[in-house]
């Protein structure tokens, strides 16, 4: 073979065919018609991002700043010289000084029932009888024993008296005399004893009669008439004194000392009876006693307050709050609770400047009542504290102040 024919073929192995050259640079041209729009496009839209991110930035500040210009509309109170009470709180419940079960002192049948379930005695009205001719019977057996054994005592002293007589004479011994005494003597005994079953028969027809030891309200009947009661056995009636009434609460161990030092000094602490909700008031008494020792389980110790109860306000074992009044604050600082903000560690109020602006102010809170705080510190008289509207509010806002009380003008 030729040797030149040889490395003509050579080369054209090595060579591409001009076929597919022109395929490469058709490709490369293809792909870049692509590339360019979309980097432009994406160019396009990385500016257009931050344009926007730019002007909402913007917009947002002027927002910002336009709300930070209009003033927060917040409805505010004067802080103000006044009274305040201080109370000593505790549950309670109602407990009548007196109650008293009825029964029968005596064995018989019940012949009649006098009164009507629920109603209001008086002492010694007459509730119900026992049937009295048993005792009737057994009273007359015992004055005729008495009239026997008198008749014995009598004849025993007139043989007393011969015997004596005899003996001044030495007509008969002197024992003879002494039996006699003794005779007399026994004599007398027994018709003590007589006396005393009379009386016996005598109390027992009392107490057929069962008449009501205290005046108070019964309650429901226990047992009918013709039934047979036994003595000291048989419940007939309970009968609550309702007028007066008292209510037993308790106070903390810690608040002892307060009402035990007033107490023991003679002053006579309000006590008010506060319904279930400690909304509406029931009663209005005063403290009758305390305790003698404080319960260790839970620290608290009992104290009795006595009611006189005429609009039967109070009824026996209800459940009630109770409120003494330990002493009443004169001249103090007052707002209304509402102003008394409080978070984990500090109490405090927004104050309203002159300026409109309102700024956080930190205060001691002392007494409370239903509608205002006694503030010991951090406020004076005059001050204007927010209170509605707080959740709204920085420290520097601007306000418009509506006062809670008309005739007070506007701080701001």
């Amino acid at each position: 073979m030729n040797p030149d024919q040889s490395s003509a073929d050579e080369q054209r192995a090595i060579a591409p065919p001009e076929t597919d050259v022109k395929d490469v640079g058709t490709r490369r041209r293809g792909w870049r018609r692509f590339v360019r729009p979309g980097l432009i496009l994406l160019l396009l839209l990385v500016v257009g991002f931050f344009a926007w991110r730019r002007f909402a930035k913007k917009r947002a500040q002027s927002t910002k700043s336009a709300a930070a210009a209009a003033p927060t509309h917040v409805i505010a109170a004067t802080a103000r010289k006044g009274n305040i009470p201080v109370y000593v709180t505790g549950l309670g419940t109602v407990i009548p000084i007196y109650t008293v079960t009825l029964t029968s002192r005596i064995d018989g049948q019940l012949m009649k029932v006098l009164y009507t379930e629920g109603q209001m005695v008086h002492e010694n009205d007459l509730l119900a009888e026992i049937d009295p001719r048993p005792y009737q019977v057994m009273l007359t057996q015992a004055e005729g024993t008495l009239l026997r054994d008198q008749a014995l005592l009598d004849n025993a002293r007139i043989d007393l008296a011969r015997y004596e007589t005899l003996w001044s004479k030495n007509a008969i011994q002197e024992q003879q005399v002494a039996t006699q005494r003794a005779l007399v003597t026994q004599d007398e005994g027994n018709v003590k004893s007589d006396q005393g079953q009379i009386d016996n028969a005598k109390l027992d027809l009392v107490y057929c009669e069962i008449v009501a030891p205290i005046t108070g309200r019964v309650g429901l009947r226990l047992i009918d008439p013709g039934n047979l009661v036994g003595a000291n056995s048989t419940t007939l009636v309970v009968l609550t004194q309702i007028q007066p009434i008292s209510v037993i609460f308790t106070i903390g161990e810690e608040q002892l000392p307060a009402v035990r030092q007033g107490f023991k000094a003679g002053k006579k602490f309000p006590v008010a009876a506060l319904d279930r909700a400690d909304s509406h008031p029931l009663a209005q008494g005063s403290l009758e006693t305390i305790d003698n020792q404080i319960d260790p389980t839970t620290g608290t110790v009992k104290l009795r307050a006595v009611f006189d109860n005429k609009n039967d306000g109070l009824f026996p074992q209800q459940f009630v709050n109770a409120r003494l009044l330990l002493q009443m604050k004169q001249g103090v600082t007052l707002l209304p609770n509402a102003a008394v903000q409080r978070n984990t560690s500090t109490t405090y109020v927004w104050l309203v400047g002159t300026d409109g602006t309102v700024h956080v102010r930190n205060v001691a809170v002392g007494a409370t009542s239903a509608s205002d705080s006694e503030i010991t510190s951090g406020l004076s008289p005059g001050d204007v504290a927010v209170t509605d509207g707080v959740d709204r509010l920085r420290e520097g806002s601007k306000v418009a102040v509506q006062m809670n009380n008309p005739a007070q003008k506007s701080g701001g």
